[in-house]
């Protein structure tokens, strides 16, 4: 990617970025909730679920000190609580293992729980400004279609490595980032405004298939929320978040009164992941 093409992109992002609280701050604690918050959450509904649990919890210590079971309260309406609690564990380890310092190394930010390489390497980036290319799908989605061809992880991060403008990592991966969320999204493209028109293979042959889309992987099909377990999971921790519940409720409140079966295989899964706890025999609760 030519040098023109980066500032090309950069100057796009300066007039047309969206301002987010955590694109205002460097703090590391702050970064990190946001990345366990934006995972598989549009932004728009994480704003402000992010700025009450930092008013709740200001710093890793603060969290650290909480339970499991207050973090999954807080969690309300961002779903997937399972995020929450490796928040949760992330702080109580980055309290004990880093003396409540957050640390600024890839190998150790990964050691934490729930942190991947993408989420090491934008707390790097976003938090430290260390010069790491950040690659989430958003920005593979535009690498793919850029480059004309589907690219592993791997090849996209090679590639992201090789793009990455010195000292300017912050701007360019939000910048990235932004594209990929805002302009050539997963349904539709926005070609004639994206700043890598020019430069970019797959604008030039629309009709093709999209290169994005692995051809070695047949199309996935959306599984329907609605009556899915991951609903039932979610109506359940709603119920727990006022108050505890006794056996006999379970299927009335995960939605299947008539499949104690079901009900009985999702708590198992609950309480395999440390989101419930059987406080008493045949009465559960949030963790305490």
């Amino acid at each position: 990617m030519h040098s023109r093409t980066q500032d090309q992109v950069l100057s796009w992002w300066e007039l047309e970025y969206r301002d987010f609280p955590w694109r205002r701050t460097r703090d590391p604690w702050a970064i990190l909730v946001s990345e366990f918050m934006l995972q598989q959450t549009q932004a728009q509904r994480v704003i402000p679920k992010y700025e009450t649990f930092l008013r709740c919890y200001p710093n890793v210590l603060s969290c650290s000190q909480s339970t499991s079971g207050a973090v999954i309260e807080l969690w309300s309406g961002l779903g997937y609580n399972r995020r929450a609690i490796n928040l949760h564990a992330t702080a109580q380890q980055i309290v004990n293992r880093h003396d409540g310092t957050i640390p600024a190394s890839i190998d150790e930010l990964r050691s934490l729980p729930g942190v991947g390489e993408y989420t090491a390497r934008a707390i790097l980036s976003f938090a430290f400004e260390v010069d790491v290319a950040v690659v989430d799908v958003n920005v593979k989605r535009v690498l793919c279609r850029y480059a004309g061809e589907y690219l592993s992880n791997k090849e996209s991060q090679n590639i992201a490595d090789k793009n990455l403008p010195l000292n300017d990592g912050w701007r360019w991966n939000q910048a990235m980032i932004e594209l990929g969320a805002t302009i050539c999204t997963s349904r539709k493209v926005n070609c004639t405004t994206c700043p890598l028109r020019k430069a970019c293979a797959w604008s030039k042959n629309l009709e093709d298939s999209d290169p994005a889309l692995n051809p070695k992987q047949s199309p996935r099909e959306s599984k329907p929320f609605q009556g899915s377990d991951r609903q039932g999971r979610g109506r359940f921790i709603e119920k727990l978040r006022e108050r505890n519940v006794v056996s006999k409720e379970i299927g009335i409140i995960m939605g299947w009164p008539e499949d104690p079966t079901r009900c009985k295989k999702v708590l198992k899964g609950l309480i395999d992941d440390g989101l419930v706890v059987e406080k008493n025999k045949g009465e559960f609760s949030l963790p305490k």
